[in-house]
């Protein structure tokens, strides 16, 4: 019997499950998505680790899919074993899971895999050997001991984001992070990998701030508090590719380069923000200021102020910082904004004496740090602009500095 023949029923079994899935997507696409990769994962699964199928299986079932599905998309080799991943690292959310809701029973009722075939499969071969048994139980414990699964937030976001997350992040309270914020702010999988790939996970929440004691609204300083990281990786900036010394580079520099990449800048924060200008200027009673990098956050509806310190922290700077936010508040904030925020962006800083000197302060404020491409890990010098555009933008900055 040739392969093509011998494989003839996985195809009709998966052919009939796509069918049946495409003629129920105007629904619930995603979800019927994610439920039509969840039931093919759990049958390549069952298949390949029992080894009922021999080697090359999975090539051979997506090239003759393609044979009789022309024009079918996202069933190449690489996908199908991704709908493996995707069962086999998920296969806690099986109705008899801890995990197991009425929703999850719902959807796999209503599945498009719900064939006497995947029914046999469902029942008998998801967990076809010993060692597959015991990894299922242990995660059962696992998920046992986190009631709050975020089912919506699992069946929200596309399969490619959901590989992303697997690919990228192990831990279990990571992937479910991960989730979150891919439901929240939409990245595309590129930028999402980025989020992981720079460890968004343990860097957020961790800014030192004084929002619980100056924001009323407990909600909205809890939203501020998760909005902010505690370092950023500013990557499109190579301080050694301008030929500059860490401590000789002006703070205008990494500005302008900032500003050049503000899309980038404000991807680093979230959607939420719109840039209003850098070096902008506020006279007040007869006095100068110049706010380095200013923008509105529009999920918590105030202006955010960014100073950007090349060195590391100073008490000074909240006091500087602070002024910023007292006269924005009193010339420029709307009837409808709440009360800016302002967020120092230095080189270094001791965290911990920065959030003990800081709640004298009035105003809503926190310290970052963040860290340029000189100082990042080489697979991540790959985002940079070319050299001669980080080049030009030191050299007009240089220029500026001549004028003054």
């Amino acid at each position: 019997m040739s392969n093509i023949k011998q494989y003839q029923s996985a195809v009709d079994v998966i052919k009939t499950a796509i069918l049946q899935s495409q003629a129920r997507a105007v629904k619930a696409v995603n979800q019927e998505q994610l439920a039509l990769y969840y039931g093919i994962g759990r049958y390549v699964s069952a298949n390949t680790r029992k080894k009922n199928w021999g080697q090359g299986a999975i090539e051979a079932i997506s090239n003759q899919l393609k044979q009789e599905l022309p024009g079918l998309r996202g069933f190449s080799a690489t996908s199908m074993r991704n709908m493996r991943t995707f069962y086999e690292e998920w296969r806690a959310l099986e109705p008899n899971s801890s995990v197991g809701t009425d929703e999850i029973q719902q959807l796999s009722s209503k599945s498009s895999v719900a064939t006497d075939e995947f029914t046999e499969i469902n029942t008998n071969s998801a967990v076809a050997t010993a060692e597959f048994e015991d990894d299922r139980e242990i995660r059962q414990l696992q998920l046992a001991n986190l009631p709050d699964f975020p089912l919506r937030e699992f069946l929200s976001i596309s399969f490619t984001h959901h590989i992303a997350i697997l690919a990228k992040a192990k831990a279990y309270d990571e992937r479910v992070f991960y989730m979150k914020y891919a439901d929240s702010y939409k990245p595309t999988v590129e930028d999402l990998e980025k989020a992981i790939k720079q460890d968004l996970y343990h860097h957020q929440d961790k800014m030192p701030n004084n929002f619980l004691t100056t924001i009323p609204d407990y909600k909205q300083a809890y939203r501020a508090i998760r909005m902010f990281k505690d370092e950023y990786l500013l990557d499109y900036i190579n301080v050694e590719e301008l030929g500059m010394h860490d401590e000789d580079v002006d703070e205008r520099v990494i500005e302008s380069n900032i500003v050049h990449n503000v899309k980038n800048f404000i991807m680093t924060f979230g959607r939420g923000f719109s840039f209003y200008g850098s070096q902008v200027h506020f006279d007040k009673l007869g006095h100068d200021h110049w706010i380095d990098l200013l923008f509105f956050c529009r999920d918590l509806n105030r202006t955010v102020v960014f100073e950007l310190k090349n060195g590391g922290f100073k008490v000074g700077y909240l006091a500087q910082l602070s002024a910023y936010l007292r006269i924005l508040n009193d010339d420029d904030r709307r009837s409808h904004e709440e009360a800016p925020i302002g967020i120092i962006l230095c080189k270094h800083a001791d965290k911990e004496y920065a959030g003990y000197i800081m709640q004298d302060f009035k105003q809503p404020m926190g310290v970052a740090t963040y860290k340029t491409a000189d100082e990042m890990d080489p697979e991540l010098l790959k985002a940079l602009p070319p050299k001669e555009e980080l080049q030009r933008v030191f050299e007009e900055s240089s220029k500026k500095e001549e004028k003054q």
